[in-house]
């Protein structure tokens, strides 16, 4: 038996929307915890250390989360999401309570960094994992809307979260942002507990790789499937050419032209606005618009937005170019996730998710270390423009990847079924999962409606760097 031969047509079974509202309301609340946790563990960094102490913080969350990335993935196609999911949300709980308790009794940096450097181990193991959830409950079409609804999720988060960080910090201390994380962190549990109902556990396969050997698999799957090798190059470009112009360009060239601090502020709420609002749009009717609109034209638009940023001479047209390039991200970012998805063979696609989330993770240090230092050289305009035409790879590379075709229903041997929950509560079995041969295909096909997978943030992003706990980049 196949995935080919047991797959229903994309969007031929009823969503459960119940188990995906769920899921998004869930992500709601730990979204909100996150921001307001990470505004808060800044902001007494800050005033504990200054700059050097935040750069130690930020790497102390961030470097183990990219590495148990890798091994998250194959662990959550091993042992499952619900597996990995419920331990890792319940543990992620237990250290910020803890956390609390030790920061309400101390002021030093160090359980800060501690606290940091073990939630981006448990982040990292999660990621995966929550990139798994939404192709149980929904296919095809149907996939994309889910994928809208979760990134508008994902943009409304820092909006409301960053301002109650603040605001904890301020009527408050650390350990009470941290007791708010924890609240929501068991909001998120409770509704895994109701979204992963019915889960097995992948059946183990006799003479199976180790979890070590297991860990490169998505590395190995960008070398065997041109698809997802294309779409991780478009992830990859679109989050390089973000991250700088957002995080370190934007405030320099406002300063440059002499627009003030309320042209970043203006410029930065259009985008989100945009953003927002397209995700929005795309929750509703991603399943009407063609795919090769909602993934190859944005990306075009976003690399002309991009560049054209650059050459505005007023805070009004940067701020309406920026928000014309929010609108596209918006339906980009739940393309890019949505086609990584699909074309992800099912019994791999933890470790999928897993390079997916790390192509968002990695390109933000990497455009600021990379253009910051030509920038020096070049200057902020000319490095910009630069950055346009890193994004002008992501159509082309969109374009190959939508003709590149869908992972084969190939090494199904070794596959068990597993049923994907449809609202009718009547299972439909796929198969998934396998030994050492080659994986089930992914649940996609290539059409002319076929949706396409952020990153999120990532993330514009994903993300999708997509952790499912975390904060994630600004594009998704």
């Amino acid at each position: 038996m196949t995935a080919k031969e047991t797959d229903p047509h994309p969007g031929s079974a009823e969503v459960p929307w119940g188990r995906v509202g769920a899921l998004v309301g869930g992500q709601a609340a730990v979204q909100l915890g996150s921001f307001a946790l990470l505004i808060s563990m800044n902001w007494t960094a800050v005033q504990i250390g200054g700059t050097q102490a935040v750069t130690l913080l930020m790497l102390a969350a961030t470097v183990p989360r990219a590495l148990m990335l890798v091994f998250g993935g194959a662990t959550a196609d091993v042992l499952g999401p619900r597996f990995v999911l419920l331990r890792t949300t319940a543990a992620r709980a237990t250290l910020l309570v803890v956390g609390a308790m030790v920061a309400a009794t101390t002021h030093r940096l160090w359980p800060l960094v501690v606290i940091a450097l073990l939630e981006g181990v448990l982040l990292g193991l999660a990621g995966p994992a929550s990139g798994m959830l939404l192709p149980r409950f929904a296919r095809g079409d149907q996939l994309a809307r889910a994928n809208s609804a979760y990134a508008t999720v994902l943009r409304v988060a820092p909006v409301l979260g960053s301002p109650a960080g603040a605001w904890l910090i301020t009527v408050g201390e650390l350990w009470v942002a941290l007791l708010v994380a924890a609240a929501t962190g068991m909001v998120w549990l409770g509704c895994l507990l109701f979204i992963t109902r019915g889960f097995t556990r992948p059946a183990r396969q006799p003479g199976g790789r180790s979890l070590v050997r297991r860990s490169g698999d998505g590395f190995r799957l960008l070398a065997e499937h041109p698809r997802l090798r294309w779409m991780f190059i478009t992830s990859l470009c679109l989050d390089m050419a973000f991250s700088w112009p957002v995080e370190v360009a934007l405030p320099l060239l406002v300063h440059e032209r002499g627009w003030g601090v309320g042209a970043v502020a203006m410029v930065l709420a259009a985008f989100s606005l945009g953003a927002l609002a397209s995700s929005a749009l795309g929750a509703a009717f991603a399943h009407r618009i063609p795919v090769f609109f909602r993934l190859v034209v944005t990306s075009a638009g976003l690399a002309a937005g991009i560049t054209v940023m650059a050459l505005m001479g007023s805070p009004g047209s940067l701020t309406a170019v920026a928000a014309g390039v929010g609108l596209l991200s918006g339906l980009n970012g739940p393309a890019i996730v949505t086609l990584y998805q699909q074309a992800a063979p099912e019994g791999r696609m933890g470790a999928a998710m897993s390079t997916l989330a790390l192509a968002g993770i990695g390109a933000a240090p990497l455009s600021i270390a990379l253009f910051s230092s030509l920038s020096l050289a070049l200057g902020v305009e000319r490095t910009w423009l630069l950055c346009g035409a890193v994004a002008a790879v992501s159509p082309i590379t969109a374009l190959l990847a939508l003709r590149a075709p869908v992972p084969s229903a190939e090494g199904s041997a070794g596959a068990v079924t597993e049923p994907v929950i449809t609202a009718s509560r009547e299972p439909v079995p796929v198969a998934v999962g396998g030994g050492d041969g080659p994986p089930a295909a992914g649940p996609g096909h290539p059409g002319p409606s076929a949706p396409a997978p952020p990153a999120a943030a990532r993330s514009a992003g994903t993300p999708a760097d997509t952790s499912g706990s975390e904060p994630v980049p600004l594009r998704t």
